[in-house]
């Protein structure tokens, strides 16, 4: 018999029923047709004969005899390495992704900053397109306090000429719910500079574990609005609204306070540096925001509140801390929590590593709208050895705060 013939024979069998398509069939090189099975046990697996559990296993292991040695690096290598590799790094594939299912927001109106300490501020009113007062605006600077004492002196320092009022807020509470002492209160002795001017309130937390983080914020922000209006503020006062690492630079509230027509909201363009003024980020800090006060209609916020930014207004120092111990408590604290996705980036030498790299305590990609963007910001950040325009108070105590200076990554354990 031919071969053609004998497959088509075949074939109408499996049609028929009487032959099943496990049967293993061979086509010898000589091109006759042979069923032979190469032993007795690959004929317990490929016949009909046997139990039907028996008859499944024979049909997976027909299978698994079909597969080539790719076949099976590809099943049990690496699909498994692709998986786990997802479950590692799928934070950063989503960033880095980021520009195909999220648009840019849309840009600022960035107006000009002018300033040099030798012109008059009648000049550098005019210079912005405003008027000049007859006299300055009243200036309260409110912040939500966590455990920043050295950058919130840095901060009160830097604006104590033209703050009327600093208003702070403190919680027994973190926006992660856990519970932390009253950082503020047991450091109050420090602040003894501003305290005729300070109003300083407290509040309870919540303690809901699981929340979103950011209700528990929300939740704090609101009570900051109530102590504003009990610290005396006034319609067509100044506001600024940021954090405490956000600070304003004091020629920026000078100006702002002097000049008439000036919008009644601005966010401020910050210098953006991580860990200390070593490792410059980028200009793109905008979150900080100064108000003419409103009742009733100012309310107490940390997104976008307008489309006016002033440039180059001060500086962002985020996670500029003295201690490891600070770093791992607002990694834990903060709204972003959710980030430290393995117990390992809560060890005290690899973040010390990392300050010292320039790199992500929480190991991400950056968070950018392009995909030009991204690549140009992954890796270290480049070190900067420019101490020119920072905070006087800190240049003028360089050796107290040296930590946050170029070439001092080093961090105490404390």
């Amino acid at each position: 018999m031919t071969i053609i013939p004998l497959i088509l024979l075949i074939e109408r069998e499996i049609f028929k029923g009487t032959v099943g398509p496990s049967w293993c069939v061979f086509i010898m090189s000589d091109g006759y047709y042979n069923s032979k099975k190469t032993d007795d046990i690959f004929e317990d697996v490929c016949g009909q004969q046997g139990s039907r559990a028996a008859l499944s296993m024979s049909r997976l292991k027909c299978i698994l005899r079909g597969l080539d040695l790719k076949t099976y690096v590809f099943m049990f290598v690496l699909v498994p390495l692709c998986v786990f590799g997802i479950y590692l790094h799928g934070q950063k594939i989503t960033y880095f992704l980021r520009p195909l299912w999220e648009s840019p927001p849309k840009p600022f109106h960035d107006i000009p900053h002018y300033y040099h300490e030798n012109i008059t501020m009648e000049t550098l009113c005019r210079l912005h397109g405003w008027g000049i007062r007859e006299s300055p605006r009243r200036v309260y600077d409110a912040v939500l306090f966590s455990n920043e004492v050295d950058i919130l002196t840095i901060r009160w320092k830097e604006l104590y000429p033209y703050v009327t009022q600093f208003v702070l807020l403190e919680s027994n509470s973190t926006f992660t719910g856990l519970p932390k002492p009253l950082i503020f209160a047991s450091n109050r002795d420090k602040f003894k500079f501003i305290e005729p001017r300070l109003t300083y309130g407290t509040i309870g937390g919540r303690f809901k574990r699981g929340e979103n983080p950011f209700i528990e914020e929300s939740y704090q922000r609101v009570a900051l609005d109530q102590l504003l209006r009990i610290a005396g503020i006034e319609d067509d006062d100044l506001l600024i609204m940021s954090d405490v690492d956000e600070i304003p630079s004091a020629h920026t509230i000078n100006l702002l306070r002097w000049c008439d027509d000036i919008p009644p909201i601005l966010h401020l363009r910050l210098k953006n540096y991580l860990y200390s003024f070593e490792f410059y980020l980028d200009n793109k800090s905008w979150r900080a925001s100064v108000h003419r006060y409103q009742s009733g209609k100012t309310r107490y916020a940390h997104y976008r509140q307008t489309d006016y930014i002033l440039s180059d207004a001060g500086w962002h120092c985020s996670f500029c801390f003295r201690h490891i111990s600070e770093f791992i408590f607002k990694m834990k604290a903060y709204s972003h929590s959710d980030r430290v996705r393995f117990a390992h980036y809560l060890k005290p030498t690899r973040v010390q590593e990392v300050i010292c790299r320039g790199t992500d305590l929480f190991d991400m990609l950056p968070e950018e709208y392009t995909f030009k963007e991204i690549i140009g910001k992954m890796g270290p950040i480049p070190r900067s050895f420019s101490a020119v325009h920072l905070p006087s108070y800190l240049l003028n105590n360089a050796e107290k705060y040296r930590y946050l200076l170029p070439g001092n990554c080093i961090r105490g354990s404390g």
